[in-house]
């Protein structure tokens, strides 16, 4: 499955490379640069993080529908009570 960006996030995540690289590796790049490595990211990164957040979310999703028992539950015992 390919990750599409919105442009207006592309573009922050571009500024967000280039400024990482200009105040970590002393190093400037330019904003092709920074797409084609925001690219490579997507495509060999990618996958494997969403990937396990869709895991992390199936396992929330299976405590809460565990929890249904206890906090969904409605007492049958008819109004007089036995």
């Amino acid at each position: 499955m390919a990750i599409e960006l919105k442009k207006e996030v592309q573009d922050r995540l571009i500024g967000s490379i280039r400024k990482y690289f200009q105040e970590n590796m002393d190093e400037e790049i330019g904003d092709l640069k920074a797409l084609l490595l925001m690219e490579f990211f997507l495509k060999e990164l990618g996958p494997a993080v969403y990937n396990q957040a869709v895991s992390d979310a199936q396992g929330v999703m299976a405590e809460r529908v565990g929890e249904l028992d206890s906090v969904c539950y409605a007492s049958e015992e008819d109004f007089w009570g036995k």
